[in-house]
């Protein structure tokens, strides 16, 4: 056997070793999984203190007329290891001059759960409510739940957004106008 030879078989053996090594390790990458850890959610992939779930006042619209007043939420959480689906319920807190605290008010399409597909990493959900009495001060109040593969809950956690100020509307009174005759 010449030199020549030789290198090849070194090389043709550091490749058939290389190709090996990713073999042996294609099937962790293609299934995490089934390795006991799942790659990817984005739970992985926030630093450490970050919240998994959030509850925001993206606009508070004040008016005169009650149907031009309005408040939108929105609560946005991330999934997390052992979570096939997401859930959000968003409520509306209202307080009004004279009460000990906020209170709860029905309107529609709050207080119901909304589930997210199965599988999605980040599940957002926005709810605008309209018709608003004044005055009064009002708040979301956003629950969050994480489900595993039977529907059983696995973690809950519940926010409060920030206060959407509705102020009573201003009175015109008549303008008293004296005039000389």
């Amino acid at each position: 056997m010449d030199l020549t030879s030789a290198r090849t078989t070194v090389g043709g053996r550091r490749l058939l070793l290389a190709l090996a090594c990713v073999a042996a390790l294609l099937p962790m990458a293609l299934a995490p999984a089934a390795f006991g850890r799942d790659l990817g959610t984005s739970a992985d992939v926030l630093a450490p203190g970050t919240p998994l779930d959030s509850a925001s006042l993206l606009q508070c619209l004040t008016a005169s007329e009650p149907a031009e007043r309005s408040a939108t939420f929105s609560g946005e959480m991330t999934a997390i290891a052992g979570a096939t689906r997401m859930s959000m319920r968003i409520e509306l807190l209202e307080w009004t001059p004279g009460q000990m605290g906020y209170r709860v008010v029905a309107a529609p399409g709050l207080g119901v759960w909304r589930a997210s597909d199965p599988g999605v990493g980040v599940y957002k959900y926005v709810k605008q409510v309209t018709n608003l009495t004044a005055p009064a001060d009002y708040r979301g109040l956003v629950s969050f739940r994480w489900q595993g593969a039977h529907g059983r809950t696995i973690k809950r956690d519940e926010r409060r957004t920030h206060r959407c100020s509705q102020p009573l509307p201003a009175t015109s009174t008549p303008s008293s106008s004296s005039s000389l005759e």
